[in-house]
C-alpha cells in the first residue's frame, strides 16, 4: 500500500507557509496553512500533525481530516485548523494527481465554468483609492474590495464617518454602475459606528459590507444586519460550521471561510452546504498565496452557491514575492474578462515551482501585522 512518507514545510515571503506531503511512490502534493503573522506557530503544529500521517493511506482524506482535528482532547482555534487546512488541501492534491483529474471532479464536478473574481485596493485616501480602483480595472477586473477606514474611534467623528463615505463614493465614481465594490469594516468598526455608517453608505450600493464586527463578538452581527438593506458578510476569522452558524443564523448574506484557515477543502465544503440552508452566497476569503487561491477555486467549480474569488495577484502589498512567482506557469490563474477559467490540470491544477519554493524557505519570512493605538495611546483594532 502506498503511504504518507514525508511532510515538509516552507516560509516563503511575503507571509506564506506552504505544506508539501510526498508518497512512497513519489507522489507530490502541496497546500497552503499560511496563518498571517502565526505562520512559524502553524509550522510547528504542522510537524506534530504530520506524526498522524506519516505511513497512512492518503486516500483516506476524510478520516485524516477528523482524527487532525479531533485527535486531541485541545482542538480547535486559528493555529490548529490553519495547519488542518494546508495539510488537507494537501491531501486532495494528491488524489486529484492519483485520478490524473482536477479536485472539482472529485468534489461532484463542475457547476460553473469560470469564476468572478475580486482584487483589494485599500482605502485611506479618496484620490489614491481612485487610483488603485483604475489599475485593477485596467488588469481586467470588474469588482474590488476596500477598506472603509483605517483606524476609528470607538464614537466615530462626523470627519471620520465622511472620509468614509467620500472613499466609497470615489470608488462608486470610478467603476459606475456595471462593476461592484465591496467595503470591509474589518473589525475596525465597533457596532454603533458600524450601524451609523451603513445607512450612509447604502447611495453608493456597495456590493457587501465585510466583518462589521470583530468575530468574538459575533453574537451582534444580528442587530447590524437588521440597520441596512446592504448584504453583508463576515466569515474570515471563523474556523468551523459550528463558528459559521450563528451568524448564519443572524441573517449575514455571504460566508467568507478562509481555505487556509477553515479547515481546508473538507470543511469549506461543509460549510457552503450548511451556508446553502441559509440562502447565503460562498465568497471565500484569500489575501494570500497561489495554493490557497487554487484551493479557493476548485471548491468554487463545485460549490452552486458560490459567489466570487478574493485574489492577491498584484496587489500591492505582496511586498518581495508575487502569487505568481511560486508557479511554473501562470497561464490557468489568468484573469479573462474579469474570471478565472475552470482549472483543468490535475489536483488543485496548478504546478509549483518547487525550486523557487525551496530557495524562499531559505531566505524565510518573519511577517506581522501592525499594532495600532488611538491617540490616547489605547490599542486600536487593524
Amino acid at each position: 500500500m502506498e503511504t504518507i512518507e514525508r511532510v515538509e514545510t516552507f516560509m516563503v515571503a511575503p507571509r506564506w507557509l506552504f505544506v508539501r506531503l510526498e508518497t512512497s511512490a513519489g507522489l507530490v502534493g502541496w497546500g497552503e496553512a499560511t496563518c498571517e503573522g502565526r505562520s512559524e506557530t502553524v509550522r510547528t503544529a504542522v510537524d506534530q500533525l504530520a506524526e498522524v500521517l506519516i505511513g497512512q493511506d492518503p486516500e483516506r482524506i476524510e478520516d485524516h481530516w477528523q482524527v487532525m482535528t479531533k485527535g486531541s482532547f485541545y482542538r480547535g482555534g486559528p493555529i490548529l485548523a490553519s495547519a488542518v487546512s494546508g495539510l488537507d488541501q494537501a491531501l486532495w492534491d494528491l488524489k486529484g494527481k492519483r485520478y490524473d483529474t482536477p479536485v472539482h471532479q472529485l468534489l461532484g464536478g463542475a457547476v460553473r465554468d469560470r469564476i468572478r473574481v475580486y482584487g483589494w485596493v485599500g482605502g485611506d485616501e479618496p484620490a489614491e483609492v481612485a487610483d488603485h480602483i483604475a489599475e485593477q480595472v485596467q488588469a481586467g477586473l470588474t469588482a474590488v474590495k476596500m477598506n472603509a477606514s483605517g483606524r476609528m474611534s470607538p464614537v466615530a467623528s462626523v470627519a471620520e464617518l465622511d472620509g468614509v463615505v467620500a472613499r466609497v463614493a470615489a470608488a462608486r465614481e470610478v467603476l459606475g454602475d456595471s462593476r461592484d465594490v465591496a467595503v470591509d469594516f474589518h473589525g475596525r468598526f465597533t457596532l454603533a459606528n458600524a450601524r451609523r455608517v451603513a445607512p450612509l453608505l447604502e447611495p453608493y450600493r456597495p456590493f457587501f459590507l465585510e466583518e462589521p464586527v470583530v468575530p468574538e463578538n459575533s453574537h451582534l452581527i444580528g442587530d447590524f444586519v437588521r440597520s441596512t438593506t446592504t448584504p453583508v458578510s463576515t466569515g474570515e476569522r471563523l474556523f468551523s460550521r459550528q463558528e459559521f452558524l450563528p451568524v448564519l443564523q443572524a441573517g449575514i448574506a455571504v460566508a467568507q471561510p478562509d481555505l487556509s484557515h477553515a479547515g481546508g477543502i473538507t470543511e469549506v465544503r461543509k460549510i457552503a452546504a450548511l451556508a446553502e440552508t441559509f440562502d447565503v452566497q460562498l465568497a471565500p476569503h484569500c489575501p494570500l498565496g497561489p495554493l490557497a487561491l487554487a484551493a479557493c477555486l476548485q471548491v468554487g467549480f463545485a460549490t452552486a452557491n458560490f459567489l466570487i474569488q478574493e485574489q492577491s495577484i498584484g496587489i500591492h502589498y505582496n511586498a518581495g514575492a508575487e502569487v505568481l512567482d511560486y508557479v511554473v506557469d501562470p497561464a490557468p490563474l489568468a484573469f479573462v474578462d474579469g474570471h478565472i477559467e475552470r482549472l483543468t490540470g490535475a489536483g488543485l491544477g496548478i504546478e509549483v515551482d518547487e525550486a523557487v519554493v525551496r530557495a524562499a524557505d531559505k531566505r524565510g519570512h518573519a511577517w506581522r501585522g501592525p499594532v495600532w493605538r488611538h491617540s490616547d495611546g489605547s490599542f486600536a483594532e487593524w
